[in-house]
């Protein structure tokens, strides 16, 4: 064994000696670094959790969507005003969608229908009917729970079935089979071909809820029904793309967005929407929160070395008859430096690893008591033990240092 070796074995031996003869002024010390440790995990975690359910969001959201609404006008005037200059969304914008939007994996028109009557009479709120091309299901990730989705024969052949929601299949039908049966609406009678998997609400469709909704072909919806509110509407609500894996959505999106623009002669009225560019934002804004909440916990680290601090220069100053003996004895100013740098550096490192198991217990609970997800990183263990150890150091210098600087022949009179 090296003599450094040997060195720095004695110094962490004495300063747990020294420590121990103090053990409630050292807990009550250490309790700063835990309590830190703890509180940056704990925020590092809830941040993480966040981020990753904002990622499992937006992917079944649909990160290469490009989602196109229109807005309804207000009233006779603004419609006969838009008329003027804009034809509003139609299927003449999707043909040209279609064949301009380079990278486009597939597209869907969207219209949406709330019913004045549905039977068998909805438990709770009307579900809204919403007619669309089997390539929807593509686009937003659907599945079926029971049964089967429509498909292109359905569509062309203008079939009176439909995919009911998961909400709207038990607001309707209850919690039995659903397939098969049939649903009124208005005056038409739908049968029942599937039910949909809970979904993610998008923010396409004004927010409307894909759950409580009853799903039929674009053609069926056509042919089938008439909207008698339609008249301050364009022909269709929305149209949503789907882009081949690889193309810039951003980028897609302004080519959408010029495109409709032409067509519409900037009647500005319709919104492109991009889940992609929902997620950096959601990103943004999670990131700032939780610098916020690591300043926060990170003052516990502060108050924390401040104890660290107070406790090694209390200690500095009952054990100055010691220091004299030590350097009467032949030991140098950097061996006194090293010896109380040592009980800083052990009480930081002490409370750094009581912190770590304060700080898994503490995400846990948060994500049991507030259902939130937590997720504790190694990053985030490694960053809050690495600055507990930097907080011991760094406030453990001065008095280290005050220490080294006693006179031993003072020292030697101190009483």
């Amino acid at each position: 064994m090296s003599s450094r070796t040997r060195f720095v074995l004695t110094d962490f031996a004495e300063a747990f000696v020294n420590l121990r003869a103090q053990k409630t002024r050292t807990l009550l010390t250490a309790l700063g670094i835990v309590f830190g440790v703890g509180s940056v995990i704990g925020m590092l975690s809830i941040g993480a959790g966040a981020r990753e359910e904002s990622l499992r969001f937006i992917e079944r959201l649909g990160v290469r969507n490009v989602l196109v609404d229109s807005i309804p006008a207000s009233s006779r005037e603004e419609l006969q005003q838009r008329r003027r200059t804009s034809p509003g969304l139609s299927e003449r914008d999707v043909r040209i969608l279609a064949a301009n939007v380079e990278g486009l994996e597939t597209l869907s028109p969207r219209r949406t229908l709330h019913p004045a009557r549905v039977l068998p009479k909805p438990s709770g709120t009307t579900p809204a009917l919403l007619g669309v091309r089997p390539s929807f299901a593509v686009i937003h990730n659907l599945s079926s729970l029971e049964g089967r989705l429509f498909d292109a024969s359905d569509d062309d052949a203008s079939r009176a079935v439909c995919v009911l929601g998961q909400a709207a299949k038990i607001n309707l039908l209850g919690y039995g089979p659903a397939v098969g049966r049939h649903v009124k609406v208005n005056d038409t009678w739908l049968q029942v071909v599937g039910v949909l998997a809970e979904q993610v609400n998008s923010e396409s469709g004004r927010n409307q809820d894909r759950n409580n909704a009853i799903f039929i072909p674009f053609n069926t919806f056509q042919y089938r029904f008439w909207d008698s509110s339609r008249f301050l509407k364009d022909d269709l609500d929305g149209v949503d793309l789907r882009l081949r894996a690889g193309v810039d959505s951003v980028q897609a999106a302004k080519v959408v967005t010029a495109i409709l623009s032409s067509t519409h002669r900037n009647a500005e009225d319709f919104t492109v929407t991009i889940p992609a560019a929902l997620l950096e934002q959601q990103k943004r804004t999670q990131t700032i929160f939780t610098y916020v909440m690591v300043a926060i916990a990170a003052i516990s680290l502060l108050v924390g070395g401040i104890g660290i601090m107070n406790i090694v220069l209390a200690t500095v100053m009952e054990r100055t008859r010691e220091i004299g003996i030590r350097r009467a004895m032949g030991a140098r100013k950097r061996d006194i430096l090293r010896q109380f740098l040592t009980e800083s550096v052990v009480i930081s490192v002490g409370g750094g690893l009581l912190g770590i198991a304060c700080g898994v217990m503490l995400s846990r609970l948060i994500a049991f008591v507030a259902e939130w997800s937590t997720i504790v990183t190694p990053l985030s263990v490694i960053v809050a033990f690495g600055v507990s150890v930097a907080v011991g150091v760094m406030f453990g210098i001065y008095p280290a240092m005050k220490a080294a600087e006693i006179d031993p022949i003072e020292a030697l009179r101190y009483e």
